[in-house]
């Protein structure tokens, strides 16, 4: 009992964490963040970030464009005139709908700024996206709802004034979830070093020969934790904050004490050889 209590309190604890920070993250993508004009007479956009892809510097957003009250028909489907959606500069092209046809869904690519994947899991990024619209060559107002499907960012949004139009500044960082998971990586990959280089300062001061079984273990770490670094989310490239802070010297150490063992094991096995055939 005086173990398996603070163990009880260990997982208790642990999962009250978890779920508060599950929670967090859910709530922070159910937001929806609205800026534009309130009139009655308006276009609405429905923007949301479907992923985020910081090596090409770009995140996809899903654009749906619902003229209401008299600027659209059949229940916002069409628009009443020809409608044209002006984007800001970093979002890679503007929009063009058809008078009476159907609007369709669009997905649209935007430039990120700021930051570099090489700083992964810290790595942070800002853009910003805004819409103008003219129905039928005349400036009409807007209203944007802003939200986010990517799990693995936390974005920040801030309106920005804009006449007519709307705006929002986006700050993106990594997620709480991915953050704890990247560090809990590193530091299982110090561990893992930690423990083979222990290992290995048994085998070489006891003088144990070639011991099969831990160098099988020894062979086997250093090839899983390449596996296991490739399980990073997001997939980062290789020269990261994860890499330099515990992959890339965990493999050192780990490959490192795989050879002296050898070198060491067989050094023995051949000195009692000798003293066997002597």
């Amino acid at each position: 009992m005086p173990v398996l209590i603070p163990i009880a309190v260990l997982i208790l604890v642990a999962v009250s964490v978890g779920s508060w920070l599950q929670f967090t993250e859910r709530q922070a993508i159910d937001t929806v963040h609205t800026v534009g004009s309130d009139a009655a007479d308006r276009v609405d956009v429905q923007a949301t970030v479907q992923h985020v892809d910081a090596a090409a510097r770009e995140l996809v957003l899903r654009v749906r464009v619902v003229p209401r009250g008299a600027f659209g028909e059949q229940e916002g489907a069409a628009p009443v005139a020809d409608l044209s959606l002006q984007t800001s500069a970093a979002t890679l092209g503007d929009l063009e709908f058809t008078a009476h046809e159907r609007l369709v869904t669009t997905d649209v690519q935007v430039a990120i700024a700021g930051g570099s994947v090489s700083d992964y899991p810290f790595d942070t990024y800002e853009t910003d996206i805004g819409f103008w619209a003219a129905l039928g060559g005349k400036e009409v107002p807007v209203r944007v709802m802003f939200s986010s499907n990517d799990t693995l960012f936390s974005i920040s949004a801030t309106p920005t004034p804009s006449g007519q139009g709307a705006e929002v500044g986006l700050g993106l960082s990594r997620s709480g979830s991915l953050l704890v998971f990247a560090v809990f990586m590193m530091v299982v990959m110090w561990a893992l070093a930690a423990s083979v280089l222990m290992g290995a300062w048994y085998l070489t001061t006891r003088g144990e020969g070639l011991v099969w079984p831990a160098l099988a273990w020894m062979a086997a770490t250093l090839f899983a934790l390449a596996a296991f670094r490739n399980t990073a989310p997001g997939q980062p490239p290789i020269g990261c904050v994860i890499d330099w802070f515990a992959f890339l010297w965990a493999e050192t150490v780990i490959a490192l004490c795989l050879i002296a063992v050898v070198v060491t094991s067989v050094h023995t096995a051949l000195r009692r050889d000798r003293a066997r055939h002597a």
